[in-house]
C-alpha cells in the first residue's frame, strides 16, 4: 500500500471516528441529564474531550500528509507529537475536573434518578468507544500513526471507565447507596488523569527525539534477518520518527575495497530493505565504512583475497553493539 493512500485511508477514519464521537457525547449527557450521576458525567465530559482530541488529531493528519517543501525538508509529521500532547493534557485536566467535582459532591450530595435507563446507555455508548478505539489503535500501529494510536488508546481508556461506572451503576441501583456514585467517578477520574499523563510523556519524548527501544530492535531483527556477507557491520543507527515517517541513519561498514558503484550498489539494498519493512515510508542516510583487519574473524566473506584472518564466528547485531558509533571488531585494535 502506498503512503498517500494509507494516509488517505487514516484521515477518513478519523473522519469517522470524530462523527461517531459527537453522536455519543449527545448520548452522555441524555444519560446525565435524566439521571444526575456524577459517574456518567464523568464519561460525558470526557466525550467532550474525545471530540476536541479528535478533531485535532484529523487535523494533525491531514497536515502531517502534506509533503516535504522547502520549510519543512523532513516534511510536516511532527505535528502529530504536538496533537498527541494536546490530547493528553485534556485527557489529564479532565481527569483532575472530575475528581474536583465528585470530592464537591460527596459534601453537597444530590438524587440520582432513572439509574437504569442512564446504565443501559452508558454500556451502549462505552462499547461503540472500544470498539472504535481499538480500530484506531491497530490503525495506527500499522500505519506509524501517534495520533491514531493515542487516539485509539484514549478512546479504550474511555471504554473500560465506561464498564466501571456500568459496575457502580449497578451497585447504586440494587443498594440505593449514592455516595458509592462519587467514589466511582473519583476513582476513574484518577484514572482518567494517568491516562492523559502517559499520552502526554510520549508526546514530549518524540518531539525530544528520546530513543524508541521497541523501533530500534525491530529494525535491527530485521537487519539481522536480511544481512548479507557484504555488510560486514551496522553501527550508529539512529532513528528519528516525524509522525507516520521515519527517518534512519547508520553506519555500513562493507570491503574496503569495494569500488563506488558496488558500494553504492549495498547501499540501495539497505534502503530498499527499509522501504519494503516501512511501507516505504522511511528514508535512509547511509555513511559507509571501509572494513578493518581485526573484523576479519567476524566476516562471513568467503571469497575475499584480502583476508588477514580466519573466520571465527558471526557476531550478532544487538542494540548494545548496533548503537554504538563503533566498528564492530576496532575493540580488538588496541589490544593486538
Amino acid at each position: 500500500m502506498y503512503p498517500a493512500m494509507s494516509a488517505a485511508q487514516n484521515i477518513r477514519i478519523q473522519l469517522i471516528t470524530v462523527s461517531v464521537g459527537i453522536v455519543l457525547l449527545l448520548i452522555k449527557f441524555y444519560a446525565f441529564k435524566i439521571t444526575g450521576s456524577n459517574a456518567i458525567l464523568t464519561d460525558a465530559l470526557e466525550s467532550i474531550i474525545n471530540v476536541v482530541a479528535g478533531f485535532v488529531a484529523l487535523y494533525s493528519l491531514i497536515l502531517a500528509n502534506i509533503p516535504t517543501d522547502k520549510n519543512h525538508p523532513y516534511g510536516h509529521g511532527k505535528v502529530e507529537f504536538l496533537s498527541a500532547g494536546f490530547e493528553g493534557t485534556l485527557i489529564f485536566l479532565a481527569g483532575v475536573i472530575i475528581c474536583g467535582k465528585s470530592v464537591y459532591n460527596m459534601f453537597f450530595p444530590h438524587e440520582l434518578s432513572s439509574v437504569d435507563i442512564g446504565l443501559a446507555l452508558t454500556a451502549f455508548a462505552g462499547l461503540i468507544n472500544y470498539i472504535m478505539g481499538a480500530v484506531l489503535e491497530r490503525r495506527g500501529h500499522k500505519t506509524n500513526s501517534l495520533t491514531m494510536v493515542a487516539d485509539g488508546k484514549h478512546l479504550k481508556s474511555d471504554a473500560y471507565s465506561s464498564a466501571g461506572l456500568v459496575l457502580g451503576l449497578i451497585i447504586i441501583f440494587f443498594t440505593k447507596v449514592a455516595w458509592i456514585d462519587n467514589v466511582v467517578a473519583m476513582l476513574f477520574g484518577m484514572l482518567i488523569s494517568f491516562t492523559g499523563f502517559k499520552v502526554l510523556r510520549h508526546s514530549v519524548a518524540g518531539i525530544m527525539d528520546e530513543a524508541d527501544d521497541e523501533l530500534n530492535s525491530r529494525v535491527i531483527k530485521i537487519l539481522n534477518a536480511h544481512r548479507t556477507e557484504n555488510w560486514i557491520d551496522v553501527h550508529n543507527l539512529r532513528i528519528i520518527r516525524y509522525g507516520a515517517r521515519l527517518h534512519i541513519d547508520c553506519h555500513l561498514t562493507i570491503p574496503w575495497y569495494y569500488k563506488v558503484r558496488e558500494a553504492h550498489e549495498e547501499v540501495d539494498k539497505l534502503e530498499e530493505l527499509m522501504a519494503k519493512s516501512f511501507d516505504s515510508n522511511v528514508e535512509c542516510f547511509i555513511h559507509l565504512d571501509p572494513c578493518i583487519p581485526e573484523a576479519c574473524r567476524f566476516c562471513p566473506k568467503t571469497a575475499c583475497l584480502h583476508r588477514q584472518a580466519e573466520f571465527s564466528h558471526l557476531i550478532e547485531w544487538l542494540p548494545e553493539n548496533v548503537l554504538l558509533n563503533q566498528k564492530h571488531g576496532y575493540q580488538y585494535r588496541n589490544k593486538a
